[in-house]
């Protein structure tokens, strides 16, 4: 097994145990509204509406850290690939934008994330989507078959992020758009490259702003953006990706190392969620 296999199935592994340990919790916004287990659903940029209109499960096992659907101009009849679909959150909020003429499909590599998208699939009585097992380095789609591609704060998890670049590239259909929200980070120190936990939660795995858009525009995309941005402060940080001894990190995932000792403000400045859209050339 090689070191990329190895990140996989760590992955896997802790979104397996991340999904199975708790059946969910109520944000403390009030009224029961659904709380995401990574960053809260509100800050992540789900509307009350959306929330509403989609299974609580599929939102309570959220582990994402935006909302792709929601900035994207998707319309009724295109096809939406989400890469690292996880339990279905975005896969249902882009069906409801594609209709009944659309489809979606959603990748995951994790069984049990799968099991709970069909789940929430069937509770929500859709059936414009199709979730398949795979790796998001090696995509199971057809090239130039898709609209769009969305991701919420995956492609950071991946320890061949060119191979995913090239993937979204090859699969959109020549003018099709991307819009996926994930975690960069710029210059870490190397305590943040040592902990092997806060690879799962999404931190050291991130690469910053700069290497992500130019990753996107080699794979051959072009009209890179950034159309929206979400820095965090020192206080953010520790409440995000808190410790052992604190429970669930940004991405919903135990951190298996106390990083207690660490002074997560050193990260201040370093850290945001980034909304990158790209186009693939006619």
């Amino acid at each position: 097994m090689n070191r990329s296999e190895e990140v996989r199935d760590r992955v896997a592994e802790s979104y397996k145990k991340a999904v199975q340990d708790s059946p969910g919790k109520s944000s403390s916004c009030g009224c029961g509204d659904p709380e995401a287990k990574g960053i809260a659903a509100s800050l992540a940029g789900y509307s009350k509406e959306e929330l509403n209109s989609i299974p609580r499960d599929a939102a309570v096992n959220s582990f994402g850290c935006g909302n792709p659907v929601a900035f994207g101009e998707i319309s009724e009849g295109e096809v939406v690939l989400d890469l690292g679909s996880g339990a279905g959150i975005d896969l249902l909020l882009a069906a409801q934008k594609v209709g009944a003429s659309g489809r979606v499909i959603g990748i995951d590599m994790t069984d049990a994330m799968i099991e709970k998208a069909e789940a929430n699939i069937r509770e929500a009585g859709v059936t414009n989507i199709e979730v398949r097992k795979g790796i998001i380095e090696d995509l199971p789609v057809e090239s130039s078959s898709v609209d769009w591609v969305i991701s919420n704060c995956v492609i950071n998890l991946s320890p061949e992020k060119s191979k995913v670049f090239a993937e979204i590239a090859r699969v959109l259909k020549p003018c099709g758009r991307m819009v996926v929200s994930d975690i960069v980070l710029d210059s870490p120190p190397q305590w943040v490259l040592d902990v092997q936990g806060l690879y799962e939660s999404c931190l050291s795995g991130a690469i910053s702003e700069k290497d992500y858009a130019a990753g996107l525009r080699e794979a051959g995309l072009d009209d890179v953006d950034v159309r929206g941005r979400l820095d965090y402060d020192g206080a953010s940080l520790t409440d995000l990706f808190g410790s052992a001894t604190t429970g669930e990190s940004c991405c919903g995932t135990s951190i298996s190392q106390d990083i207690s000792k660490y002074d997560l403000t050193e990260l201040e400045g370093k850290v945001a969620t980034v909304r990158f859209f790209a186009r693939k050339p006619a």
